[in-house]
């Protein structure tokens, strides 16, 4: 009986692929989302062979990018943060903001409008929380003082990283792209603006309220039943559900709506044992994110703009790691400190690939650029692991 085997195809493909390259990637002591990249890669449009049906690898990539920024909510600690606030919070946007102005003042170089420009500084600002945390780990580095100011740092750029995919939609137009579907044109940018805001904040303030109480709660119901598999779907009902709910009640993305889950399934007593059952689904979503990112990249880029990606990794990792470490410094830490902080956050990542392709779906992005990103990553991905 004929059916349609597009994805199912394109799981098999595409995981395949994927256990292949990130079994290499680990025997090279690489990160395997090197791998999975790589993966992607040799099953896109952009190369021959087999190739996946990359509109349902983006469908799929949305739900990878709902289940990272939930696992990155998972890990988001205000008592982590709070204990090394001092040099992280004003170091992180110092070094956010350096970055950001090399990227944009190179882009510009090279002819980009200001908003283009914008988000490729941005995206080559933000340090991957997937491979920083199992770089650190792998040194036993994770529960030290370098390490606490390392994740410390990644936190608040991944909370500054979440503010901008929040502000991006509503200035878009300002900044040159186009709006998304749905999205009223006709007012005021800053009306646009302040609507956002106020949609976040009511948002935040029903998650802070009532979602911290209610998830918990439910989660405490299901674990009484003593069911495994009921309590794994509750976690994941719960991501999902608030993801989902964040954008057709509050009108907000469903990224912020994923972190947000995550930190509120982090308060529950249950949230040891919530990240323990739902890493096997979180690490399969995150995969076939990587693949599809992995996907959209064009190998042509390596042969026609040599120079421009040589710009882009000198970017993250010269010019973001010698900020961090000057910035370590002057807030008269000792200088192995510096060091690891540097080394740490000499890389970009998973926030990197969702800007580019949110800057790409406001028109803000070119392919060209995304490319420029993604050879970008897998470079210095590859080379942090030896930094």
């Amino acid at each position: 009986m004929p059916h349609d085997v597009d994805l199912i195809i394109l799981l098999a493909v595409g995981f395949g692929m994927a256990l292949i390259f990130g079994y290499i990637a680990a025997r090279l002591r690489l990160p395997p989302l090197i791998g999975y990249l790589v993966a992607g890669i040799i099953i896109s449009p952009n190369t021959p062979g087999v190739v996946g049906d990359i509109q349902l690898a983006n469908q799929l990539a949305e739900l990878g990018v709902m289940f990272l920024m939930f696992g990155v909510g998972m890990h988001f600690s205000l008592k982590d943060l709070l204990q090394v606030r001092r040099i992280a919070l004003p170091g992180a946007i110092l070094q956010i903001a350096v970055a950001t102005l090399l990227g944009v003042a190179v882009s510009m170089y090279w002819g980009w409008s200001f908003g283009s420009a914008l988000i490729f500084g941005l995206s080559l600002s933000c340090a991957s929380t997937v491979v920083l945390l199992k770089a650190l780990g792998d040194r036993g580095l994770l529960y030290s003082v370098n390490g606490k100011i390392a994740v410390g740092w990644l936190l608040v750029e991944d909370l500054v990283m979440v503010l901008a995919l929040v502000l991006l939609p509503a200035t878009a137009v300002l900044l040159g792209g186009q709006a998304l579907p749905g999205t009223d044109t006709s007012q005021s940018i800053w009306v646009t603006i302040g609507i956002t805001l106020l949609k976040v904040t009511g948002f935040i303030a029903f998650m802070l309220i009532i979602g911290k109480r209610l998830v918990p709660m439910i989660m405490q119901f299901v674990a009484r039943l003593g069911s495994r598999e009921l309590f794994t779907l509750t976690v994941v009902a719960a991501a999902v559900s608030i993801a989902y709910g964040s954008y057709a009640v509050f009108g907000v993305s469903m990224a912020l709506g994923a972190f947000f889950a995550g930190m509120v399934v982090k308060e529950s007593d249950f949230s040891h044992r919530a990240e323990e059952e739902t890493l096997p689904l979180r690490e399969i979503f995150s995969i076939l994110f990587f693949v599809s990112v992995g996907m959209l990249f064009d190998p042509s880029i390596l042969v026609e703009a040599p120079l421009k990606i040589l710009a882009v990794v000198a970017i993250i990792m010269v010019g973001k790691t010698l900020a961090a470490m000057a910035l370590v410094l002057f807030f008269r830490y000792p200088i192995n400190t510096a060091l690891t902080v540097g080394a740490s956050l000499a890389q970009i990542g998973e926030f990197s690939f969702i800007l580019a392709t949110l800057g790409l779906s406001l028109g803000l992005l070119t392919p060209d650029a995304q490319n420029l990103i993604l050879a970008g990553a897998l470079f210095s991905i590859t080379l942090n692991s030896f930094v």
